[in-house]
């Protein structure tokens, strides 16, 4: 079986988007959503990193994430996946009713249902990484795993 997402208001799965409004404590800092802490990191320690976490909404943290003027973290190619993992571990550990959403998906494949990127999603082709997908697959696992109590961001891979 798989499933597929995109929108944050599709149910029950649009709490799988970036877009959810399922906030969350990471690095000392509340994020709004996971796509607010993922666009901020692209400038960590800048004051653009902090117009983003304040943005009033996911998309417009999008638009300010992918603003080119401002120039992007020299490691960003090589930290984007753990970053995306750090928020998605955080956002489902903060909240128990999307964690049962994604424990209850089982063994299927998570597909994020865009044509539009095909690094995060499956592309136009339907060929893409899809790994955001993929993240949130791995992250499903590791709260599975995780019956003894611990937080799953506190794992390192």
């Amino acid at each position: 079986m798989t499933i597929y997402f995109y929108g944050a208001d599709e149910v029950p799965y649009g709490c799988f988007s970036n877009f959810s409004s399922h906030g969350f404590d990471l690095d000392g800092r509340w994020w709004p959503t996971s796509e607010h802490y993922f666009q901020a990191q692209k400038f960590a320690g800048t004051r653009h990193a902090e117009l983003i976490r304040r943005a009033a909404g996911p998309l417009r943290a999008a638009e300010l994430g992918r603003d080119r003027s401002k120039p992007l973290r020299r490691d960003w190619e090589r930290v984007k996946d753990d970053v995306m993992r750090r928020a998605v571990a955080a956002k489902f550990a903060a909240h128990a009713d999307i964690r049962a959403v994604l424990l209850d998906t089982g063994d299927a494949e998570i597909v994020e249902d865009t044509g539009a990127d095909h690094y995060w999603g499956r592309g136009r082709t339907g060929t893409g990484k899809n790994m955001l997908g993929r993240i949130l697959m791995r992250t499903r696992t590791l709260l599975r795993a995780d019956v003894g109590g611990g937080h799953p961001s506190s794992r390192r891979s």
